[in-house]
């Protein structure tokens, strides 16, 4: 039963470094060095989702165990609750938005005089473009975010290879669809004042970028499902 007990406050302590900040990646940019890896990331996004659906019933059956450990008491359930909540690990009910970007159209040109014609990357999402969502999401309140099918976390990082976002070991193209818990109104101010988001708005009116945000109502994130690796300070020898 104590094995069990530490190993709860082993999870809450891992739980405890997790935090709402999205790790920093690089551009989304097409480079052919790069491209030509594409086939070998989409089987490894195959192979992380599938990794992902055993870590989820590995999750469930450590849960269940734990639930059997006489040893906790009621404050040591809730003080974990609440980290792994924190965390990102746990489903999180509430009011939502949904901000999409899209790539523009490629025979796109420029819709309002004084500007140049588009450069081919002037049309595509660039990994700064969704950082600059997710970071005002943040600092509208999000409670939690999920980009297309899964929740961040602290070390969640958007990447990309050409054109194609990958995040935590999955692969995914354009729309891209970010979606948070908080207050509506809040998020949405935070978004039409971060300068970056100003900026990718002059890409859409002039050479028609995609950008749409929507109410949801209340909806259930879901909870993060992969595995998280955790890098701490030392002290210098």
């Amino acid at each position: 039963m104590r094995v069990l007990t530490a190993a709860v406050f082993a999870l809450a302590g891992l739980i405890f470094f997790t935090s709402f900040n999205t790790a920093k990646g690089t551009n989304i940019r097409t480079d052919s060095s790069l491209l030509k890896l594409s086939d070998l990331i989409h089987e490894r996004s195959r192979e992380n989702g599938d990794l992902e659906e055993s870590n989820g019933t590995l999750r469930e059956d450590v849960e269940s165990l734990a639930e059997r450990d006489d040893g906790r008491t009621k404050s040591e359930d809730d003080k974990l609750a609440a980290l792994e909540e924190k965390a990102g690990t746990q489903q999180l009910k509430g009011e939502a938005i949904t901000v999409t970007l899209d790539d523009a159209p490629p025979d796109a040109t420029a819709k309002l005089p004084g500007y140049p014609e588009p450069q081919p990357d002037y049309l595509v999402i660039h990994q700064q473009d969704l950082q600059a969502v997710v970071n005002a999401l943040w600092q509208g309140g999000a409670e939690g975010i999920k980009v297309m099918d899964q929740r961040l976390i602290s070390t969640s990082a958007v990447r990309c290879v050409g054109n194609t976002l990958i995040l935590q070991g999955r692969v995914y193209s354009p729309p891209y669809k970010i979606q948070a818990v908080g207050d509506p109104e809040r998020l949405k101010k935070a978004l039409a004042k971060a300068p970056a988001i100003q900026n990718y708005m002059v890409y859409v009116n002039v050479y028609g970028l995609g950008w749409k945000v929507e109410d949801d109502g209340r909806v259930t994130l879901p909870g993060y499902s992969g595995t998280a690796d955790l890098h701490y300070a030392q002290p210098v020898d």
